[in-house]
């Protein structure tokens, strides 16, 4: 059986030898192509997914669901990988940004059974396990976001979107953060630092397999509400977008979801 901790962890030394090799944006920023998923393929994406694709390929019985490679492999299990999350800072040498692995043992979200986000800004590592929890640096995940949204993350954030979609959540929220990474906003939710998190424009399955894994080990609430279909039906794949809203409860939720569909 494959210890996909380790594996993750590994994966982990070897983007941070992509990032010694590629220090500054001069040699991050360059396009060198398009993703399978339609956006632009950057030389840090690149040589992410690269090291990562070289790790798994000593794993076995295996597909690869990766945002610029796209889908191959015939394996029973599948992997769902995203080299980097939020790319953009990470071109820019902002300290936020993260890789993101899910495993699944089939083709749709529920089917997640191991999600890992590791936050190269804080060096933390988020691990969830359906049916065991979700942790920060091992440590099990206690604090709960809040009943009402005090800090509301905004993710897929360009300026038209921010101004079209802000007032909408004028009366739902207090104040509102922009990490940069959907990955990691949404294990901030996990961990109870923001209270709901959405993203203003159609996301992949590659950007929330692994952490929507810690948000719905902690019995939180996340929904893709351009989709009418349960979450856990959405497909592991590259084609799919939506949307997605995500609170500390189903009520929140649903209501920060009508609220950006009005």
């Amino acid at each position: 059986m494959t210890d996909w901790l380790n594996v993750c962890r590994a994966c982990v030394a070897d983007v941070r030898v992509v990032l010694a090799k590629l220090p500054t944006r001069a040699e991050r920023e360059p396009v060198v192509g398009a993703g399978e998923g339609g956006d632009e393929t950057t030389a840090i994406d690149k040589a992410a997914e690269d090291a990562i694709l070289a790790r798994l390929r000593d794993v076995d019985d295996i597909t690869v669901v990766s945002e610029e490679a796209g889908r191959f492999g015939s394996g029973s299990t599948v992997v769902v990988v995203d080299p980097i999350d939020g790319s953009l800072n990470a071109k820019r040498g902002i300290p936020l940004f993260s890789i993101s692995i899910a495993v699944a043992d089939g083709e749709t979200m529920g089917d997640v059974h191991f999600g890992y986000v590791y936050d190269f800004g804080s060096d933390e590592e988020w691990v969830a396990r359906r049916g065991g929890g979700a942790t920060c640096n091992g440590m099990p995940l206690t604090v709960r976001p809040k009943d009402s949204i005090e800090i509301l993350a905004f993710e897929a954030t360009r300026t038209d979107l921010i101004a079209r979609d802000t007032p909408k959540v004028v009366d739902l929220a207090y104040r509102v953060r922009v990490l940069g990474s959907l990955a990691l906003s949404l294990c901030q939710l996990a961990s109870g630092r923001v209270d709901a998190v959405c993203s203003l424009k159609g996301t992949r399955a590659v950007d929330i397999a692994a952490a929507q894994l810690l948000v719905r080990e902690q019995r939180y609430a996340i929904e893709l509400f351009d989709d009418p279909r349960p979450f856990v039906e959405a497909e592991l794949d590259l084609v799919g977008r939506s949307r997605v809203a995500a609170a500390g409860t189903a009520e929140l939720c649903t209501t920060l979801a009508n609220a950006l569909s009005a």
